[in-house]
């Protein structure tokens, strides 16, 4: 594991006398979201937090509309542009309201002549998005991954699509079972001119993107991007100006679009950590690079579970998620010790989500592999220990 810096404060806004502080630690962080950030960019703003590069104040501090915070913004936009190679007909917006808020706004951007909407439900967070968009739209359910408790991914040839529907939504993984599309749904396979829309919260950036398949893809920052507040959207333009009456203003898209994210206070630190984000993936050598990373990883914890004879993931293999990985102990009274051991040893929120139970280890781009290696040793000793 690695430790912090030491740092020193002055607290003379409280009167306190000048201490040194040794900092704790840092655990490997298996949570779900909000997650581990990579350390040189958390030490980048540890070392910019009071001062942004001769400003003299922080950038929580700052103006949205000042030349320094607008500078932030346009290189946070313009890396995103690079590292996804997002076509030129793409708008690229800064917004808020995460997953769930965009699971409500995008129905609300694109349904205002076609009051149909087609969803792929593939488990917790799609069904969630289908709950949102039936308060404004009739859904039709195209596909569903239920009849086998959410482990796989319904092929697309299965789908029952609406010749009608004003989109096609997906999740393209889901955190909470860990079930992740092997391969980008094909455009060409629906109706004409019925654009695909995308929740990508909990992989976005794993893994390069082919943005030109997709009409809007959405993704909350705090799984893999940045601080929790932020919501990357990119919407094709052709999509803009289709929001319906009662979409409100800061939530329509082609309103964000004209006014560069800056409709409203966007979410300014956030904007400023994920820029950070973008040049570290930039300097790993992109998202090819990290994809290789994530694979080695993924590959080394599932061969964990698989080789023990102990653990368990329900997932069918083709769909296992690269990022969120479930497993369960044969005996779910053992799970309050396999978290202390853990949690023994560094090993933090590996706790499963309330809805499923067991383990999850959430192994985003921060994630370095000696972590997965880490956990994968200390499984092997409680199996061998308990098998």
């Amino acid at each position: 594991m690695t430790t912090a810096p030491a740092t020193s404060s002055d607290m003379r806004g409280g009167g306190a006398a000048s201490a040194q502080v040794t900092a704790p630690h840092r655990v490997f962080n298996f949570s779900a979201g909000p997650a581990a950030l990579p350390l040189p960019v958390l030490e980048r703003v540890q070392g910019e937090l009071l001062d942004w590069r001769g400003s003299g104040m922080s950038v929580m501090e700052m103006s949205h509309r000042g030349n320094d915070f607008m500078a932030i913004q346009a290189k946070a936009m313009g890396d995103l542009r690079r590292l996804l190679a997002v076509p030129d007909h793409y708008k690229v917006l800064f917004l808020q309201g995460g997953g769930i808020g965009e699971a409500a706004i995008v129905p609300l951007n694109l349904t205002r002549e076609r009051r149909r909407a087609d969803y792929v439900n593939t488990g917790h967070w799609s069904t969630r998005a289908i709950a949102e968009a039936g308060r404004f739209c009739d859904v039709n359910v195209a596909a569903s991954a239920e009849d086998r408790g959410f482990t796989y991914v319904p092929a697309q040839s299965t789908w029952r699509l609406s010749r009608d529907a004003a989109y096609v939504h997906v999740c393209t993984n889901e955190t909470l079972g860990g079930v992740e599309y092997p391969a980008w749904p094909d455009p060409s396979g629906l109706p004409d001119g019925v654009p695909l829309v995308a929740d990508m919260s909990s992989h976005m950036l794993s893994r390069p993107v082919d943005v030109a398949r997709f009409g809007v893809i959405y993704a909350g920052a705090q799984k893999n991007i940045g601080p929790a507040g932020l919501t990357l959207v990119l919407v094709r333009e052709d999509l803009l100006g289709r929001a319906r009456d009662e979409c409100p203003s800061v939530f329509d898209y082609a309103k964000q679009a004209a006014a560069d994210s800056m409709l409203n206070t966007p979410p300014t630190f956030s904007i400023y950590v994920a820029g950070l984000v973008f040049e570290w993936l930039a300097a790993q050598g992109g998202l090819a690079a990290i994809e290789r990373t994530n694979v080695a990883k993924a590959t080394r914890l599932y061969d964990t579970i698989d080789r023990a004879g102990f653990y368990a993931n329900k997932v069918e293999r083709a769909s296992r998620s690269r990022m969120n990985v479930p497993f369960f102990l044969p005996d779910a009274r053992l799970d309050d010790e396999f978290l202390a051991g853990a949690k023994a040893r560094g090993l933090a929120a590996l706790k499963g989500h309330r809805a499923a139970g067991g383990m999850r280890a959430s192994i985003y781009n921060a994630m370095p592999l000696k972590g997965v290696e880490a956990l994968c040793a200390y499984m092997d000793e409680f199996a061998a220990r308990h098998g």
